[in-house]
């Protein structure tokens, strides 16, 4: 199962420009949704005068190549290994989601794009791309959802409470386990079970693109430009008007050893 492509099966009987066309779709809706929050939360307006108050603010001018370098390794370190997380669980679960969903849906667009029609070309590898992408996003998002949520561990909350800040996880997570009892229903030929969950697998992807003005879609985008300006701040001296680090060293006391680290 892992290695065939369900969207070349498809084809049969929907039409690969019906299937390049929902993808289309899904690219505007996540535009459109990311551009409108923009506006309406003043995002960008934010980011923008941060960054000119930055600037009058630096003990440094930056040049070129100082910034190219900076900006490479806060992508490279702090966006592709998420190391704000610090080392642990919580980190560990939020990679296995990021590179799993992006396999995932960089290879759909592959294999609906390159790989589906009258004569097309295997696609075993892809496939298997496709497959493995939703299986660690899976293992990622679940191990997030019922283990690691910072709500449930600290607050007691039960971990079926629901809010709209979840709305992000959950519709990835349909997409990915829908995704995949799709593949494994069409490829076993149970034909009924296997139109319901592409059905659903196609609502779940219209709830986790349509919904990008009301979920956490969208600080996928703001995470890495803050992380920039915040590194390029400290790089500048400018610091975002936050005052430099104390000389003295940190005093906890001994409270802090009475237990693990694990919430926040």
């Amino acid at each position: 199962m892992i290695n065939a492509n369900p969207f070349s099966v498809l084809a049969e009987t929907i039409s690969p420009l019906a299937m390049q066309g929902f993808i289309i779709a899904m690219i505007i809706l996540i535009a459109a949704g990311t551009i409108i929050q923009m506006i309406s939360h003043k995002n960008l307006i934010y980011f923008f005068n941060n960054a000119k108050k930055a600037k009058l603010n630096a003990k440094k001018e930056l040049g070129v190549g100082e910034k190219a370098s900076i900006v490479a390794k806060t992508t490279v370190y702090d966006i592709g290994t998420t190391s704000e997380l610090g080392f642990g669980k919580r980190r560990l679960a939020h990679v296995l989601g990021m590179y799993g969903t992006i396999l995932f849906w960089v290879s759909s667009v592959v294999l609906i794009f390159s790989y589906t029609g009258v004569n097309s070309p295997s696609a075993d590898i892809w496939s298997i791309l496709w497959h493995g992408g939703a299986i660690l996003t899976c293992i990622g998002g679940y191990w997030f959802w019922f283990f690691l949520r910072v709500d449930v561990s600290a607050e007691a909350h039960p971990w079926y409470r629901i809010i709209k800040a979840d709305l992000f996880v959950l519709a990835l997570l349909a997409c990915s386990t829908f995704g995949l009892l799709w593949s494994y229903t069409q490829f076993n030929g149970q034909m009924v079970l296997s139109y319901l969950f592409l059905t659903l697998f196609i609502l779940s992807n219209l709830i986790l693109f349509g919904g990008v003005y009301w979920s956490k879609f969208a600080h996928m985008f703001y995470k890495p430009g803050a992380a920039i300006q915040k590194n390029l701040a400290e790089a500048d001296g400018s610091r975002d008007n936050l005052p430099p680090p104390a000389d003295a060293p940190e005093q906890f006391g001994l409270g802090i050893k009475r237990e693990e680290p694990k919430h926040y």
